[in-house]
């Protein structure tokens, strides 16, 4: 459902949003994220040409978010990517197949294309109001989860 592309560039920001405002260089976020420093740097300039983060030339330099995780939705990272969440109800669109010309759509058809539809404003809804920061607070909660052996999870 996510593209590859979309679910790095949040890994990315959220290795940035743990460190609040200090730089981290592209090394430094591709090795705690284990992405490929290359295509994390590709990533970043898309990132940064969308306003969401801020980067700095130089040994202190790197790149740190230009705002805070609250203020950062999740549909934002996505589409500055261009790894905008996307689903189809279409059959056709699955089978590679052409509509069938010349004849009045189905009622089935055009009910679950309606559904299709229902569904992608939902997700795009969601992924509006879901922030980095509420992702950040999932990780940490997860990482305290798991470094006490399965005691207690918060959220």
């Amino acid at each position: 459902m996510l593209r590859r592309s979309g679910l790095q560039a949040l890994q990315a920001l959220l290795e940035l949003a743990r460190h609040g405002e200090a730089w981290s260089s592209v090394s430094a976020i591709a090795a705690a994220q284990e992405l490929p420093p290359p295509m994390l740097e590709q990533l970043l300039i898309q990132l940064r040409r969308a306003g969401l983060v801020q980067s700095r030339r130089g040994r202190q330099g790197g790149y740190r978010l230009s705002r805070a995780p609250a203020a950062i939705p999740v549909a934002e990272v996505l589409e500055a990517v261009g790894a905008p969440v996307r689903i189809s109800a279409d059959r056709n669109a699955d089978q590679n197949e052409e509509p069938n010309s010349g004849q009045a759509p189905r009622a089935e058809a055009e009910v679950l294309s309606s559904m299709g539809r229902r569904l992608q404003n939902a997700i795009e809804r969601e992924l509006r109001q879901l922030t980095l920061q509420e992702l950040l607070f999932d990780l940490e909660s997860w990482q305290e989860y798991l470094n006490n052996a399965g005691g207690v999870m918060l959220g």
